[in-house]
């Protein structure tokens, strides 16, 4: 815009003076966008160069692309190998706190002595976390072996007799009883002590 134009506009001095004020500093905003513009091209330019010399670096040391790719692979096997690894274990671990659990509740003596008698490749823990294949089992060692589940106060088998005695408690027995069965059955004598 020119000072011309502007009288042809039929503008007068001071009025031209103020359009060209507000015009330089309109022209000025935009070269400095226009630099900054410029200065950063060149900030990516300098990028790109760089980038382009990492490029051919990486590919001089690499050499060949499948080396990187089966590196890759091999890492990616591992990593495959021991999630699978780690999420049986969990498993496994999530398997024996429930049988463990379910054991307890039934009473089990010693619970070591009794998954030696369990087939384990049966019980699993379904979708709910429940155990299965172990209620049958537990039933079937209960009827071969009872005397690996506590079963409370019940009849003892004398072997010096071959009789069988109801215990009672400590209280209703003689002192005679009381010395007999102290010496002749200490473990049944223990548990009618601590009940």
């Amino acid at each position: 815009m020119k000072r011309d134009q502007l009288k042809e506009l039929g503008l007068d001095e001071k009025q031209i003076d103020n359009v060209i004020a507000i015009n330089g500093t309109d022209i000025q905003r935009e070269k400095t966008k226009s630099a900054e513009a410029l200065t950063e091209l060149d900030g990516l330019r300098q990028q790109i160069l760089e980038r382009d010399k990492d490029l051919k670096a990486l590919k001089s040391q690499v050499k060949d692309n499948e080396a990187l790719t089966e590196q890759l692979k091999e890492l990616k096997s591992k990593y495959e190998a021991d999630t699978a690894d780690l999420q049986g274990k969990i498993s496994g671990l999530k398997l024996t706190s429930a049988l463990d659990t379910a054991l307890n509740g039934a009473k089990v003596r010693n619970t070591r002595a009794i998954k030696g008698l369990l087939d384990m490749d049966v019980i699993k823990l379904d979708e709910t976390g429940q155990l299965t294949g172990l209620k049958e089992q537990l039933e079937s060692i209960q009827k071969t072996d009872p005397y690996l589940f506590d079963q409370g106060t019940k009849q003892d088998y004398r072997p010096e007799t071959g009789a069988s005695v109801e215990h009672k408690s400590l209280s209703d027995m003689t002192i005679l009883e009381r010395a007999e069965m102290f010496k002749n059955d200490p473990d049944g004598y223990n548990n009618l002590l601590n009940h």
